[in-house]
């Protein structure tokens, strides 16, 4: 039997306003359909997540539609913050790539997710679904992120039957 911690990583598009993205991406977060923490228990440590911002700011009309954040899942299970008013969401922590923010109409051909079907905007309706390595890959390049360099950061070492990642870079 495999040790799922030494599985490859697996490649997800997580869907929020750019807002909310920024938020998490400048606190080294990450918060996934409205802070429920079952999608969050998806994620393995090392797996890689890129944001998609159909808008700039939550519920609003403004159509912003880019990839906005792209890093890999840190070390730990997800964890619950009191944001006050009785709003308490659960994050995971997220080691974020240097990136640009980068519109996905150019790249609706190539990805694999989105090519031939004219449907592909429903999955995202799901706030977080897995895609292939050659997506994450497209993305990745379109925004100037090196997950090569993500990986190496996020790569696992057995000590004394331990499980650590490196610190971010």
């Amino acid at each position: 039997m495999s040790d799922p911690a030494f599985l490859a990583p697996r490649n997800w598009i997580a869907v929020a306003s750019a807002e909310h993205v920024r938020r998490g991406r400048d606190g080294g977060f990450m918060q996934v359909c409205h802070g429920k923490a079952a999608p969050l228990r998806r994620l393995r440590p090392g797996d890689r997540v890129v944001y998609y911002s159909p808008t700039e700011q939550f519920q609003g009309k403004d159509k912003l539609r880019a990839f906005v954040a792209i890093g890999s899942l840190a070390h730990g299970a997800p964890y619950q913050v009191d944001m006050g008013g009785g709003f308490c969401p659960y994050r995971r922590d997220v080691r974020w790539a240097r990136a640009k923010e980068t519109p996905i109409t150019p790249m609706l051909g190539d990805l694999e997710f989105s090519a031939d079907n004219r449907n592909w905007g429903y999955q995202l309706r799901f706030g977080l679904f897995e895609i292939s390595a050659h997506d994450m890959a497209l993305i990745a390049a379109a925004m100037g992120a090196d997950l090569a360099q993500q990986d190496a950061a996020a790569r696992e070492v057995q000590i004394n039957g331990c499980i650590s990642f490196a610190p971010a870079g």
